[in-house]
């Protein structure tokens, strides 16, 4: 296509592989943990620790990346931890080792990912940031739909066989590392004097970043605040009813329409303004929260879901796209790395928080907290956050 790079497809390529190996995983993750012994809490603190090192360790290596003036060591590095570790988390049921395997998973999405970003951000111009973010948010999300849909398929014909599946998803997950190797860095605008990065120096960047990246930063993490993991919809539709095979149905779907609009829609946020189909994107998910509020009726999830995808592709990939406009090019891992740390941080509390609220005031109020916050959030970026291409 044109405007798009070989190093784009390559690295479109590579999270499509990647995404497979890890989506494979995510329907039969909690119940694997499950069968060894795991506790809901267990799970809980498992996951939140995994989270945790990959929101703060994106902060670290993307500043290490700017700092080195390297992208593409920290790309297949971070992708070749996520692979091995799939075989590992069932190569001994221990919790510590499952920590530890688990762990290792989420520090290779920390270290890959400000590098992997500031990369496509190097392989596009501010005229086409939405195509080439677009396409590659398309090409990862396709793997959301192939991964579950081979574990059904797999689940189907051999039940209850989970420790297989660990292994089946080291094949995609190896195939990501291989295709990786095809990268090649570029000479990039370098720090004149490299220092030694602490974990924490990423921070340092607020100082120094501009007002315009501190007020799209702060709208972004105010939506974070609001916007809790996918989990509680998903938990919605099973209370009304819903089988645990339509459920995994309905994600699927979520995710193929994500996968579908992505890339379009990145190409119109290129023509009319990144902004622009953010906004978009924040009315929708308001849309879609207060209707989940709501709705009892089986058929409804899937114009909802329907909704929820085209708002994915309308904001995850801008955001990444709309931050590299507004930072200087030797400073684009860590402006996005600073970013994705922090927004852990605030998805982590948003899912503790609706969950509380979930547990005491129920699932409308949860809902439509989240629906009320986002038009709150969209006020702001209408009157307070520059129009940015």
């Amino acid at each position: 296509m044109k405007n798009i790079s070989k190093t784009v497809w390559i690295l479109s390529w590579v999270s499509l592989f990647a995404d497979t190996a890890s989506e494979m995983l995510y329907p039969v993750m909690p119940v694997y943990l499950k069968t060894i012994g795991f506790s809901m809490l267990l799970i809980g603190i498992l996951e939140g620790i995994a989270e945790a090192t990959a929101g703060l360790s994106k902060g670290y290596f993307g500043k290490l990346s700017d700092n080195t003036g390297k992208r593409t060591p920290f790309v297949q590095l971070g992708y070749t931890l996520s692979a091995i570790s799939k075989p590992l988390i069932v190569l001994f049921a221990y919790p510590l080792w499952v920590f530890f395997a688990r762990t290792l998973d989420r520090l290779g999405k920390g270290i890959r990912t400000a590098a992997r970003d500031a990369l496509l951000s190097e392989e596009s111009t501010p005229q086409t940031k939405g195509k080439v973010f677009g396409l590659h948010r398309s090409m990862d999300t396709l793997g959301a739909v192939i991964g579950p849909s081979l574990a059904l398929i797999y689940l189907h014909f051999y039940p209850q066989n989970y420790v297989t599946l660990f292994y089946i998803a080291f094949i995609p997950g190896i195939a990501a590392v291989i295709t990786s190797l095809l990268l090649k860095d570029k000479k990039i605008l370098q720090n004149k004097f490299y220092q030694k990065t602490s974990f924490f120096s990423f921070f340092q960047y607020w100082k120094v970043s501009s007002l315009n990246y501190k007020k799209v930063v702060i709208g972004l993490l105010l939506f974070s605040i609001f916007n809790s993991s996918d989990v509680f919809l998903l938990l919605k539709a099973k209370e009304s009813g819903i089988s645990d095979s339509l459920l995994i149905g309905i994600y699927i779907f979520y995710n193929l329409i994500y996968a579908l609009f992505a890339f379009p829609l990145g190409i119109i946020a290129d023509k009319t303004g990144l902004k622009k189909i953010f906004l978009f994107g924040l009315i929708l998910f308001a849309i879609v929260y207060a209707g989940m509020a709501f709705n009892e009726l089986p058929y409804m999830f899937y114009i909802l879901f329907f909704m929820y995808g085209i708002y994915a592709a309308s904001t995850e990939s801008i955001s990444k796209a709309w931050i590299t406009i507004i930072t200087d090019k030797k400073d684009t891992a860590t402006a996005i790395g600073m970013f994705s740390s922090l927004q852990s941080i605030a998805t982590l509390a948003a899912s503790s928080l609706t969950g509380l609220i979930w547990h005491f005031w129920g699932a409308e109020t949860a809902l439509l907290i989240s629906a009320g916050g986002t038009i709150l959030v969209i006020i702001f970026f209408l009157f307070f956050v520059n129009n940015s291409k």
